[in-house]
């Protein structure tokens, strides 16, 4: 079948008659009769063609219907899911995933509200309202889970950090809150920061409380300086038959022994004490020890330290704080517990005298302070400055302190005068080297300035002491026995190189040197004397002005070969009488005779100019070679 329209009919039939001529034309026939014809052909045609195009306008009037039908349908799909998701909202608890997703696409919804009322779109009314009483639900039920969370904290013996990891799976929920409720995510943002700024205070009181009773009650005061004489301090109780020392001994002061480990990484970073024990189980774990104040402190903050950083993750993580503003409001979190640690080692502070704890004290604030840059986390730098501007100022006033002390020493009240190292030395050595250590991983110039400062006091206080000794030889043993202590006591903590190291080194040799040549002076004096001589008058080639002195030559050479072993055996001994420090004792014999031979070798080598060549005595000279074998015999084994 064929669906004609006018334009085809009109075609058609001028064909037909251009083809009806042409046929008539080539047989003769009648046109008239030809033209009726085609008249009833044409007829027929355009009957046919007007029942197609009825057809045509029924099939589209079904297309249409179909169309509507269609549209219906997905309309009616369409507000059957929109009333599926409003029973989402309104009904299903926030905890489960579709309440998640239907509010992930609420807020898609309200989000293209907005653009449609930015457009001034008239379709924005249809929507707006059920937009809005969605939201305003959907608010509710989020504020109302949250801040239970929240309260949830406050329980006691509540471990916080479980609630927390639950809201982080929720981070949407506040997401929501800060894109179409502000006031509501203000408040909520408000009522976590009390709640755990509370929770924070509560728990380091309690903490710095119980780790207090475990504290040395014995500590440095005022009177415990370097350069105060090294008595015990008494107590005189009110019955006049008592008395106990407060310290065993100010050494104890100045000595870092094992509190150093605090700053190791094993100890650093590894809590002294679970701060979430009960009180009665702590005491009684601890009640028979107790630890110096570095220990608990680093205890206390890294507890801090610990809390600081997680509390700075979960904030930047569940209220979307970033850049300048998340550090602030760990201090709104922290602010109570940190104002009342500040407080604490204020009051501490004031009233310490133990450089050392102070220093490492120091130490562990920029060993911590390390450790948050490394994590990316500022959240507690301010804090960590505060403490340093706090401590600084007072190690600094304790070294000086000390310094002054020694300054102001006077060797006659000192006790009586010994040879051997003196304890103010000793304290000096002790604390110079456990300072010299710490300070090599952070090194500040100041604390390098006061240690110069502190070694120059002492150098003047060992002179100062030397020259009470009558002798030079006292007063060079005494000098070495002090040089030599200090730098073995810094030798093992600080580095070969350090400038203490250094200059106890050089002014250890000098004095070694003159010792040296103070014990070869009774023996040998007269032989040492006529080489440097004689090695003066050859240097200007006037040797000839000692020709005559054969008497004083016979004399040396005899006087040397018959009493040297002897000589040398009493200055070993005497050597290792002196020097509490046998290894440096043995050193110093080693040097004594080292010397001893090359000032006789000096003397063969003088008796044998042109000058000396006839002397009959050079033939009783001891063989070089010989000497030294016999010298070796004389060395002290130790």
């Amino acid at each position: 079948e064929f669906i004609l329209d006018e334009w085809t009919v009109i075609h058609i039939q001028a064909n037909l008659e251009d083809e009806l001529v042409q046929e008539a034309l080539k047989t003769g026939v009648d046109l008239r009769q030809y033209s009726k014809q085609v008249e009833a052909e044409l007829q027929r045609i355009e009957q046919a063609s007007i029942k197609d195009l009825g057809f045509r306008v029924d099939l589209s009037s079904i297309s249409s219907e179909i169309q509507t039908l269609q549209q219906a349908v997905g309309q009616y799909e369409h507000q059957a899911e929109e009333q599926a998701g409003r029973l989402v909202i309104l009904d299903s608890p926030v905890t489960e995933q579709e309440f998640l997703e239907q509010l992930h696409e609420l807020n898609n919804k309200i989000n293209f509200a907005k653009e449609l009322s930015f457009r001034e779109t008239l379709a924005c009314s249809d929507i707006q309202d059920i937009v809005d009483r969605l939201k305003i639900k959907a608010v509710s039920k989020i504020r109302e889970f949250i801040l239970q969370k929240i309260y949830s904290f406050r329980k006691p013996m509540t471990n916080y950090q479980i609630p927390q990891n639950t809201l982080l799976k929720y981070r949407f929920f506040y997401q929501f809150l800060l894109a179409n409720e502000r006031t509501v995510a203000k408040e909520i943002r408000d009522e976590y920061v009390d709640t755990m700024s509370k929770i924070y205070f509560c728990y380091f009181k309690s903490y710095s409380s119980r780790l207090l009773k475990v504290q040395y009650e014995d500590v440095a005061d005022k009177d415990d300086l370097m350069g105060v004489e090294d008595t015990a301090k008494k107590d005189i109780l009110p019955s006049g038959f008592f008395s106990k020392p407060s310290l065993k001994s100010r050494n104890t002061i100045f000595t870092l022994g094992q509190r150093g480990a605090v700053l190791s990484p094993a100890e650093l970073e590894v809590p002294s004490f679970h701060p979430t024990r009960r009180q009665r189980d702590f005491v009684c774990v601890c009640v028979c020890v107790q630890f110096p104040y570095e220990t608990l402190f680093r205890s206390q903050h890294y507890a801090l330290l610990d809390n600081g950083c997680r509390e700075f993750l979960f904030l930047s993580d569940f209220f979307h704080v970033a850049g300048n503003s998340a550090p602030g409001s760990v201090q709104q979190c922290d602010g109570e517990d940190l104002s009342m640690f500040l407080k604490n080692m204020s009051a501490y502070v004031s009233d310490c005298y133990d450089s050392i704890a102070v220093f490492l004290c120091i130490h562990i604030i920029l060993r911590f302070k390390a450790i948050t840059a490394k994590r990316n986390i500022p959240a507690l730098d301010k804090y960590w400055e505060a403490v340093l501007e706090m401590l600084w100022p007072r190690f600094e006033l304790i070294l000086e302190m000390n310094i002054q002390s020694i300054r102001n020493t006077d060797p006659q009240k000192l006790g009586v005068l010994d040879t051997r190292p003196h304890y103010i030395t000793r304290r000096y050595a002790e604390f110079s080297s456990a300072i010299v250590s710490i300070n090599q991983t952070f090194p500040n110039e100041r604390t390098n300035a006061l240690l110069g400062q502190f070694q120059i006091e002492v150098e003047n206080f060992v002179l100062k002491m030397a020259a009470e000794f009558p002798s030079r030889k006292d007063q060079l043993i005494f000098l070495i026995n002090n040089y030599d202590m200090m730098l073995g006591v810094l030798m093992e903590r600080a580095a070969d190189d350090s400038k203490e190291v250094e200059g106890f080194q050089q002014l250890l040799l000098a004095r070694t040197q003159e010792f040296i040549e103070e014990i070869l002076a009774p023996p040998f004096g007269g032989m040492i004397t006529f080489v440097k001589e004689s090695e003066a008058l050859m240097e200007k080639g006037q040797l000839d002005k000692l020709k005559n002195d054969e008497v004083r030559i016979t004399q040396l050479v005899r006087g040397f070969s018959s009493s040297w072993k002897q000589s040398v055996e009493a200055l070993s001994q005497d050597v290792m009488r002196s020097f509490t420090n046998f290894k440096n004792g043995t050193s110093i014999i080693q040097g004594a005779l080292t010397q001893l031979i090359q000032y006789y070798h000096g003397f063969h080598k003088i008796l044998s100019q042109p000058t000396f060549r006839s002397l009959a005595v050079r033939s009783e000279l001891i063989n070089l070679h010989h000497l030294m074998v016999e010298v070796k015999k004389h060395k002290p084994n130790f």
